[in-house]
């Protein structure tokens, strides 16, 4: 039973810590049928059991700690999904959008630091800032951040497993230094921002571009090509390629409640088109609650 479908009962069950520490040992049985009878009855006392649980997340026996691990995890992913859920309900269309992808990560990873991430981008975005020369075009800015994200960090998209759900997740894909359009301009844009950089994202039919665009500049970015630089033509071309109509909208800035709809819709397909149901339904709940 997953922690999400366990039921609250009006009288918790309580057990001695003889008893706890004989459930926590059958939770490493052989018998998958008994340990999901023990995982039941541990999650009978409530959430008070988690707690108990907490103190043994290090237990010298690792199969224990794997399985205590699992149901502390999932528990946090429960956290994890109700605010998401709170977040996006209580926002408009605009809100600060690398927050907001923050907080999607924890629901798949409840345990990531996520300061440590934010502060990786700080650190990168002062490695950009210290060798960019104090007057530049926008031309030479782009290729100051596309020496460091592109060159130094070798940031790259992910031709060999694109369909892989990691290439949707902003910790995995920093990690690894491998992603989607979308995520890996989403590393772009964060740390552009940091850089005060007038950098917004595009949603292109079939691909996730930034745009960088001054009173008197204006180029685009495909992060997933290393970040090549187009121009508006570029663009049009390339949706001319699609053989679709084009539409002005095509290239107009996408807003945080839309590209964070467009993020999840993304791995959403992925889980529906490999029959993963329980994955898929969730993410279809946060595109029900986005499209509101």
């Amino acid at each position: 039973m997953k922690v999400s479908e366990r039921t609250e009962t009006t009288t918790p069950t309580v057990f001695t810590e003889a008893r706890f520490t004989a459930l926590l040992t059958l939770l490493a049985d052989e018998d998958p049928s008994v340990r999901a009878t023990i995982r039941s009855t541990l999650l009978s006392a409530g959430n008070s059991i988690f707690s108990r649980l907490e103190h043994h997340r290090l237990h010298p026996d690792p199969e224990i700690r794997r399985r205590v691990v699992e149901l502390l995890d999932e528990q946090g992913r429960l956290k994890r999904d109700e605010e998401f859920m709170s977040f996006i309900l209580t926002h408009g269309e605009q809100f600060d959008l690398e927050d907001a992808v923050w907080r999607f990560v924890l629901t798949t990873y409840p345990t990531v630091n996520v300061n440590a991430y934010r502060a990786q981008l700080d650190e990168w975005s002062s490695i950009i800032r210290e060798q960019l020369p104090k007057e530049s075009t926008a031309e030479a800015s782009l290729h100051g951040v596309n020496k460091v994200l592109f060159g130094d960090l070798h940031f790259r998209g992910n031709d060999a497993d694109y369909y892989q759900p990691a290439n949707t997740y902003l910790n995995r894909v920093i990690d690894r230094r491998l992603g989607i359009p979308i995520t890996l301009s989403l590393v772009y844009l964060f740390v552009a921002k940091r850089l005060g950089f007038p950098l917004v994202g595009i949603g292109m039919p079939g691909h996730f571009l930034c745009r960088y665009q001054s009173s008197w500049e204006e180029l685009y970015v495909d992060a997933y090509h290393q970040g090549q630089l187009l121009t508006r033509i570029d663009c049009k071309r390339r949706i001319a390629n699609l053989a679709v109509e084009y539409d002005e909208s095509f290239l107009a800035p996408l807003g945080s409640r839309r590209t964070l709809q467009r993020l999840i819709s993304n791995l959403h397909l992925i889980h529906k088109e490999k029959e993963q149901l329980e994955e898929a339904q969730r993410l279809q709940r946060y595109l029900v609650a986005l499209s509101r």
